[in-house]
């Protein structure tokens, strides 16, 4: 297969242009085949951005939206969904629990299978309920059970903080000693990602004294995707429980959690799945576990839908992990999850990944094209990527670090119409999502990142 530079290579000579030419872009654009998706999203102007400058841009031209990684873009018939089920709420009042195209006693459930093809897994073993953290202390009570010699959770150096906080509370609710419980692997000295042989080689250390091996599946910070598949198999080789948080690989990677035999996982759906802020979150168990692993906290959500409305008090509790729901879904967020799944059902993550590999890869090669660090010039401004080159490790988005300070580029960039996200204490997140983000987009980056670092050049 072609690589991503011997594309960009190949493309500016068929166009006899520099690699580095705007026409390179828009000429992979002209042969993207998922071009017409980006119209099923609402993307922002930046005159309607709040930290642009227009003394430096054209407010009328569509912003460079690479937060995706953060808070995905509005899609378009999200807002029409939502006005239905209001409209309903105002005409038939209580009947739309029954009635209608998404009736609201058991709306979520007509999506499960479009998401359950998102993260390859089966319908049966998807459920859309709750928040991410929410769904992670639900499944950590019945997957984390500690005994004393198993009692340890492997997770890494700089998880999110909710996953933090979240295996901190749970290794207290047991009585058991935090520091002791926390098994934290970390990079190598000197690296920025934790290599895939160092987390096995922990499990096969010290696996007999781990319950549960909890990471996530693209790091948020480094933006790094783990090998779940092999993680997978070291910590079920050794009686570990394996789980991760997909929060920032759901609609991002391609991912087999059926196949690759994880026991659980969680995720929320407003990053790349784009149903608006606090949106409603997905989990999943292996159904292998339908009739051992029971919910440690039961609701009548998850008694078998034929006789839930008995109301006789006996559960009749749902196998797996529909047996973990708790209460009826909030309609108005199934309603903008509707919007975009709908969306992905007309691609697959096989083609998104593809158009992915591709988009990341053309913004790694034009940072590094321009900012590779030049010993001779010890004053050019360089940027480092910390996410992993290669394109297996990693999803869409990259994690960059400055030789200048990193809060005033960031500042720069907002002035100019780029809107993507700071994390401390120096990343700078940028995510060129295949759905709706395009390879100008990521030109038109690399100018205003130009700008950007001219104007703190000038402030220095």
């Amino acid at each position: 297969m072609e690589s991503v530079h011997e594309t960009i290579v190949r493309v500016s000579q068929e166009l006899k242009c520099s690699p580095t030419s705007r026409r390179v872009a828009e000429h992979l654009d002209q042969l993207d085949e998922l071009r017409h998706l980006r119209q099923e999203f609402l993307m922002p102007k930046i005159s309607d951005l709040p930290p642009s400058d227009l003394s430096l841009v054209d407010g009328s031209e569509d912003c460079v939206y690479f937060a995706g990684n953060s808070l995905g873009l509005q899609p378009k018939n999200a807002k029409k969904y939502i006005n239905e089920e209001l409209e309903k709420w105002a005409t038939i009042g209580v009947h739309g629990h029954l009635k209608g195209s998404r009736p609201w006693a058991w709306a979520e459930e007509n999506l499960e299978e479009l998401m359950a093809k998102i993260v390859g897994a089966k319908p049966e073993e998807v459920a859309l309920m709750n928040g991410l953290t929410v769904n992670l202390h639900l499944l950590m009570l019945s997957f984390y059970k500690p005994t004393p010699k198993r009692y340890k959770i492997l997770l890494e150096d700089k998880a999110f903080p909710s996953d933090h906080y979240a295996i901190e509370s749970q290794i207290q609710l047991r009585g058991l000693d935090v520091a002791d419980s926390m098994l934290i692997i970390k990079p190598r000295e000197g690296e920025d990602t934790i290599r895939t042989e160092d987390i096995v080689s922990v499990i096969e250390r010290e696996g007999d004294s781990i319950a549960l091996v909890m990471l996530s599946s693209v790091q948020y910070y480094t933006g790094q995707l783990f090998n779940m598949e092999a993680i997978t198999k070291a910590g079920q080789a050794k009686g570990c429980f394996v789980g991760f948080d997909c929060a920032h690989a759901v609609g991002n990677a391609e991912l087999r959690l059926h196949d690759w035999n994880v026991d659980f996982a969680c995720w929320c759906s407003y990053k790349y799945v784009n149903s608006g802020a606090g949106g409603l979150a997905g989990a999943y168990i292996h159904e292998k576990h339908s009739h051992s692993v029971k919910p440690a906290l039961m609701g009548w959500w998850g008694h078998n839908l034929k006789t839930r409305f008995l109301m006789n008090n006996e559960m009749d509790l749902q196998p797996g992990v529909n047996g973990f729901r708790l209460s009826n879904q909030p309609i108005l967020l199934v309603c903008p999850l509707q919007a975009s799944l709908e969306i992905f059902n007309r691609t697959s993550m096989k083609d998104l990944r593809r158009k992915s590999v591709l988009l990341t890869g053309y913004l790694e090669y034009l940072i590094r094209h321009y900012y590779t660090k030049d010993p001779s010039d010890p004053d050019k401004p360089s940027v480092h990527i910390i996410t992993p080159s290669d394109p297996e490790q990693r999803g869409c988005q990259l994690s960059l670090s400055f030789s200048r300070p990193i809060r005033a580029v960031f500042q720069e960039l907002e002035k100019r119409g780029v809107a993507c996200d700071m994390r401390e204490p120096n990343v700078l997140r940028v995510a060129p999502v295949p759905l709706y983000n395009s390879f100008t987009d990521v030109h038109r980056f690399i100018t205003a990142l130009g700008s950007a670092l001219s104007a703190c050049e000038d402030k220095h």
